[in-house]
Parts: structure tokens; C-alpha cells; sequence
């Protein structure tokens, strides 16, 4: 796979591929490829039509990226969304894009920014894996393996949240 990788990279012909749990940093295009972990999403009933995807970019170049899009065959659209609120109401709303800060990390975690998914092309079971690829602005495409969980991973210890 890293050859293939290797050989993508070079040639210019497929996006870079990074796995959930994978913690290699990848060049493209001679900066620091985004690095993608924590990817997960919860595993919804049957019959649910949305379901949402949540991560941690990191962007180890010296220059920052934006997040424009999100793509995955699992369902008919994909979205890049986040919480506002507004008095003592907390609502979705659809974002065009996300800067990743050179050097810097941006999570999509439960009551924050998220990839919705809707019209679900099948249901969203606890165990299973789908595709999803992220499209960068500078670094192109990068396809990670989502992991479907009947619960939130722990979270990581040197990820700060906001209250």
C-alpha cells in the first residue's frame, strides 16, 4: 500500500489515502499533506436518513489549507456543517469551507463543525467502514476510512475543548 501510495504521489494520478488510525505525515505537492484521525461516525437506527462524520485535521505544512468539500458513495450528499448559537437555541448550518491553520489542528466533533451526510445510501451499523474524501483546497483529495460506533471515541488528551 505505501508504494502505491508513494507512486500516486509522485505520478499526480489518485488521491492520497489515509486510514483512521493512521498517524503517517504524507507530502503532496511539496507541503505537508493534512493528516486525518479520530474518523468516526455513530451508527444510527435503520430507517435515519442523516448521519454525520467527525475527525481531527491536522496540517503539519507551513502554510495554511481550507477543507472545501467532503464526498462518500454512503450517501446522495455530503456537507460540511457546524453549531450556532443563537440565545438558548443551537442550530446547524451548512459552511462553504474550514481553514486548517499552518501547523495547526481543527476538530469536527459532536455540537461543532461536522460532515453531514443525507439520503444515506445504506444504513449506518455499528462496526462497519465506508469511505469518505475530503477535499482540500491546496492538498486535493484525501480519502479516510470512517469508522461506524455505537458511541464517541474517548477523546485525546492533548485535544482542548471549548465549553
Amino acid at each position: 500500500m505505501l508504494l502505491r501510495m508513494v507512486t500516486a504521489l509522485v505520478l499526480g494520478t489518485a488521491p492520497l489515502t489515509v486510514m483512521a488510525d493512521d498517524h503517517m505525515h504524507a507530502h503532496h505537492s511539496m507541503t505537508g499533506a493534512p493528516t486525518v484521525t479520530q474518523v468516526w461516525s455513530r451508527a444510527m437506527p435503520p430507517i435515519a436518513p442523516t448521519g454525520a462524520v467527525y475527525f481531527t485535521l491536522r496540517n503539519p505544512g507551513d502554510t495554511p489549507d481550507r477543507l472545501t468539500g467532503v464526498k462518500t458513495t454512503r450517501a446522495e450528499k455530503a456537507e460540511l456543517h457546524t453549531h450556532v448559537h443563537k440565545g438558548d437555541v443551537m442550530r446547524m448550518k451548512r459552511i462553504d469551507s474550514v481553514e486548517v491553520p499552518a501547523g495547526g489542528e481543527v476538530a469536527f466533533k459532536p455540537g461543532s463543525s461536522h460532515v453531514m451526510l443525507f439520503k444515506l445510501s445504506e444504513p449506518l451499523v455499528a462496526g462497519e467502514h465506508f469511505p469518505l474524501t475530503l477535499i482540500f483546497e491546496n492538498a486535493g483529495e484525501v480519502i479516510v476510512d470512517v469508522a461506524i460506533q455505537e458511541q464517541a471515541p474517548e477523546p485525546s488528551t492533548h485535544v482542548h475543548e471549548h465549553h
